[in-house]
């Protein structure tokens, strides 16, 4: 997709989730404002980042080195978004609300800047702990009995838990099957054979032939030293 293609549909994404009635529509309902028009937003700023001039794109690669800045940013923004009193405040003060599109917005630039630029274990460090936050929140919104939003109901503040618990087993599922068609995990699997395969102790000579023969192999304590 072009850079303007791109752009365009950033904007189109933006528009759609900010302008009323949809964005009425997705902000009246906590499990569509956070599982909804979040994702749509971090979709738009990935869209952003990806019509990025490359001259821009080195400059911001050079303070981000193995993805770390970025996907920092996208750690902290959403889990600030995840906190009840934000989701009110947004809904209350369209300055909140602002700041809520635009750290929206730098986060999912930020992801799409970072990930492919993170090594899998860095990868698997940050979507671990993005899950573990998720899941405990999500597990907190089903577990009270009183509304932590109080612009929302109880029974949206539950669905939007489960949603929350669904997206922190579903994510990292998806992130390992990805792993394991690039091939990835088969060779880490085979590397760490093989290197357990070189810490293993030599037999000696003998054995095959006492093996050949019938008889037991020794035991280490039998080995002479």
């Amino acid at each position: 997709m072009s850079g303007r293609a791109c752009v365009a549909l950033a904007l189109a994404v933006v528009a759609a989730s900010g302008l009323p009635p949809l964005r009425a529509w997705l902000e009246a309902d906590m499990a569509r404002h956070m599982l909804l028009q979040f994702p749509l937003l971090l979709l738009a700023g990935g869209l952003l980042a990806s019509a990025l001039p490359a001259r821009l794109r080195r400059c911001i690669d050079a303070c981000n080195v193995h993805g770390l800045s970025g996907l920092f940013l996208f750690l902290l923004v959403s889990g600030f978004w995840m906190v009840p009193r934000a989701l009110d405040e947004a809904l209350l003060s369209v300055w909140v609300e602002l700041a809520k599109f635009g750290s929206l917005l730098g986060a999912g630039a930020g992801l799409q800047l970072s990930w492919r630029a993170a090594a899998p274990i860095v990868q698997a460090f940050f979507l671990g702990n993005w899950a573990w936050m998720s899941a405990a929140v999500g597990l907190l919104y089903q577990d009270v009995t009183v509304r932590l939003c109080n612009l929302y109901l109880l029974d949206q503040q539950l669905v939007a838990g489960r949603g929350l618990v669904v997206l922190a087993l579903v994510l990292p599922v998806i992130w390992v099957g990805t792993l394991a068609r690039s091939g990835y995990l088969g060779n880490f699997l085979s590397d760490d054979a093989a290197v357990a395969g070189r810490d293993r102790p030599p037999s000696s000579p003998a054995e095959p032939a006492r093996a050949s023969r019938g008889f037991p192999a020794p035991t280490d304590a039998q080995r002479p030293s």
